[in-house]
């Protein structure tokens, strides 16, 4: 197969500045004509590689991305038909111990799952004082650091599951890290939260004396077809047989759902079709990006646990995780001389390298809530916000305004506390 070439990566570079710049810059075309930037640049990088490998590559990232929405397609529309009404007070620690549950939901269900059953009722409880930091703090707890401790919570670390590292390794080797980043967002959210809370304290103490405290739950039966996707998860073979049961229960739980409990939902399949548009663009063409890594990894001296740590998180915070997590692993131990696709040899390595596995796992999923695009769950509960008319920031006023100045030294302190 011939090299891949640096301008194979131009489309993944265009793909990102669209989706950073064009909501901003000419947001009613961008509405209209999104999918078809993302299918052309798609097709542009099918096209290169129909040459150089014809189109092998690009066969497995198209399978990756088919398994990658059946997920989250599967997870949007089913807890769309689970209504959980919260009324009264939106007190600052009613809106913490509702994150802190998420973080733990996350590994039970998903940081899909757990978003999108989560984030209506959320908005909802906040809607009197709703702002984009409430936004950014549920993407950054539940779509993706909550997600830390299971192989179910987060995509990267299912696959390393299926690669052979055993499903409780990874919660016995970061269940401090973890409690330190979700404890520091939930202390920084609480203060936020309080300021804001204060502001608008008497116009939310005058809902709660006409509503009162209330919990309601409807279309309870959906729950078990959330459990027939999770336990779906764990089918390999034959090839789509998962997907094709996640896809299944999506389509029963529809139409057995109530058309009242959609429309108290406010459901409509926007969200879930604008993900499936922009993600196969970023699937395919991110394939160049993630192979000029994979076949320079020796080239960039990557050795330490440190630099692992960084690489991947940087990596996570544009491509998406779970790829750019298992890239990483296999640059890693393949620097080893060992093969991340034989069970004996990711044993050896988890037992010779162990912080090289830790660095690259915690990295991939906690530099995943880097961006709107580091993990699936982030865009899409932007794009449920913004359909519910929830101002949420820019791509760039994300970063700029959230991401570094409240995610980087708290990772760094945990890369200083753990790694280093």
């Amino acid at each position: 197969m011939a090299e891949t070439n640096l301008l194979s990566v131009l489309p993944f570079i265009t793909l990102l500045l669209a989706i950073a710049v064009m909501p901003f810059a000419a947001p009613k075309w961008w509405h209209e004509y999104y999918h078809i930037v993302s299918l052309t640049l798609s097709f542009i990088t099918a096209i290169y590689y129909l040459f150089i490998s014809k189109g092998i590559n690009i066969l497995h990232s198209f399978e990756e991305y088919i398994m990658f929405i059946s997920l989250l397609a599967s997870l949007f529309i089913i807890s769309g038909g689970i209504f959980i009404g919260l009324k009264g007070y939106s007190t600052p620690l009613r809106n913490v111990l509702l994150l802190g549950l998420g973080a733990l939901l996350a590994n039970v269900i998903g940081t899909t799952g757990a978003s999108m059953l989560l984030i209506r009722p959320f908005i909802q409880t906040n809607k009197i004082r709703i702002t984009s930091f409430h936004i950014v703090f549920f993407i950054f707890i539940i779509s993706n650091c909550g997600g830390a401790l299971t192989p179910i919570g987060d995509p990267p670390l299912f696959l390393g599951y299926l690669k052979g590292i055993p499903f409780f390794w990874i919660i016995d080797k970061v269940f401090l890290k973890w409690l330190v980043v979700n404890l520091f967002l939930l202390v920084i959210f609480y203060f936020l939260d309080l300021r804001n809370f204060r502001r608008q304290k008497d116009e939310v103490g005058q809902m709660e004396k006409e509503t009162g405290e209330k919990l309601e739950v409807k279309g309870t039966f959906n729950f078990i077809f959330l459990a027939i996707v999770i336990g779906s998860v764990f089918i390999t073979k034959p090839l789509f047989l998962r997907e094709f049961i996640m896809i299944v229960a999506a389509i029963l739980s529809y139409k057995l759902t109530n058309n009242e409990i959609h429309q108290r939902n406010q459901f409509n399949f926007f969200p879930i079709k604008e993900v499936a548009w922009l993600f196969v663009g970023i699937f395919i063409t991110m394939t160049p990006a993630l192979e000029l890594l994979r076949t320079n990894s020796n080239a960039l001296g990557l050795i330490s646990p440190t630099q692992y740590y960084w690489f991947t998180g940087l990596l996570s915070s544009f491509l998406d995780n779970a790829p750019t997590y298992l890239t990483f692993l296999t640059a890693s131990m393949g620097t080893h001389n060992l093969d991340v696709n034989n069970v004996q040899n990711v044993m050896q390595f988890i037992a010779e390298h162990e912080k090289h596995v830790i660095a690259i796992s915690i990295s991939a999923v906690f530099f995943g809530a880097m961006t709107y695009i580091g993990n699936g769950p982030n865009f899409m509960v932007k794009s449920v916000a913004d359909n519910l008319n929830i101002k949420t920031p820019s791509f760039f006023g994300y970063i700029i305004k959230y991401s570094i100045p409240i995610l980087i030294p708290i990772y760094t302190l945990v890369w200083w506390l753990f790694i280093v």
